[in-house]
């Protein structure tokens, strides 16, 4: 098969991975940066060029879009689709998932767990929004956040209040979760490909940090689901619509509750905790799922 990565960086542990996987199962596999590719959409002959060619017509595409160019790398992936490129996760479901406040109306409106959110823009009183997911200590979210940036924990009803105006003040729309104490800081990574958990690590916050983000140095650890956990990371995956997705869960004392389903998640870290190859297991997924791209004939123009 002729598989193309969507990656910004090639060296990136994630890319190179899923090349060597690819490599290693006989495909030929090229990384593209989605942010120099450019578009030709019309009716009969939709194509995507890049660096002065037309791409030729590869039969899958593996999108490792970040959140700061969601916008223009959905759009290249739904012109591949066009094309009759099969890719493991859509536009539509990326898209979906990217989307902080759509998403967990979404798990909601499945009965999926999750904290007690509210959302506004400009709420007329900043007390009752804070009440409504239980009072302080609350988490406070930028919808725009990744990676832990833009997560602020507010001990207190007045530290809450000033950090909602401050960011009211940017004009920022924000999340207000409840606060999972019970978690003591950790949250759990499942890896779920083709709709099954392949992978699944314990990352624990540093000390004296409540954000379990590996990039803020948080560690991380094998982990054993039960049941419900398991249940609830492939329900979440398959209400966003994601073949191929992290899923990021809280242990509360109601149940396991879904905090993030993230499209293009990192597989260094649980790798390296699980020793699974899930780069493997992808491209394996692949294998499965994609069929010839027949569209047209293939070359480059």
């Amino acid at each position: 098969m002729r598989i193309a990565i969507l990656s910004r960086n090639p060296n990136l542990y994630s890319t190179q991975r899923l090349v060597d996987a690819g490599i290693k199962r006989h495909h030929q596999v090229d990384v593209i940066d989605t942010m120099h590719c450019y578009m030709d959409i019309t009716s009969a002959r939709p194509s995507v060029r890049y660096k002065g060619k037309k791409l030729p017509y590869y039969d899958a595409i593996i999108p490792r879009i970040g959140a700061s160019v969601s916008f223009y790398g959905t759009a290249v992936v739904r012109q591949f689709e066009m094309m009759g490129t099969y890719s493991i996760n859509e536009s539509v479901a990326i898209s979906r998932s990217r989307d902080k406040l759509r998403s967990l109306q979404l798990l909601s409106r499945k009965g999926i767990g999750m904290p007690r959110t509210g959302f506004a823009h400009h709420p007329d009183k900043i007390d009752d929004l804070i009440k409504n997911v239980g009072g302080a200590p609350v988490v406070i979210k930028l919808l725009e956040g990744t990676q832990g940036i833009g997560v602020v924990l507010a001990d207190t009803q007045k530290a809450a209040e000033s950090i909602i105006e401050a960011f009211m003040g940017l004009n920022a729309s924000i999340l207000v979760q409840e606060y999972i104490k019970e978690a003591g800081g950790a949250d759990i990574r499942c890896l779920v490909v083709g709709g099954k958990v392949v992978a699944a690590m314990k990352r624990q916050a540093a000390p004296g940090e409540f954000r379990s983000n590996l990039h803020r140095g948080g560690s991380a650890s094998l982990v054993r689901l039960s049941p419900a956990e398991r249940k609830t990371a492939i329900d979440a995956a398959k209400t966003m619509g994601l073949n191929c997705c992290g899923v990021d869960i809280l242990r509360s004392n109601h149940g396991p509750v879904v905090m993030e389903v993230n499209s293009s998640p990192g597989l260094e870290g649980i790798e390296t905790a699980t020793h699974k190859d899930v780069a493997g297991m992808i491209i394996e997924f692949i294998e499965k799922s994609a069929k010839p791209n027949k569209t047209q004939t293939r070359g480059k123009g």
